[in-house]
């Protein structure tokens, strides 16, 4: 690569890490199937049977 081309790459890329941390995530995070199961247990509380 020549030294114009690598210079360009870089801004590139730089700009382009700029915008995506500007615009937000369509979807929400990953939750692991342990930490689901434990929100939703608390969430639920306890159960009183009649």
């Amino acid at each position: 690569m020549n030294r114009r081309k690598k210079v360009n790459q870089i801004l590139k890329k730089k700009a382009k890490q700029r915008t995506a941390k500007l615009n937000p995530k369509p979807k929400s995070a990953y939750v692991a199937k342990a930490q689901r199961s434990d929100q939703t247990a608390a969430s639920d509380g306890p159960c009183v049977s009649e």
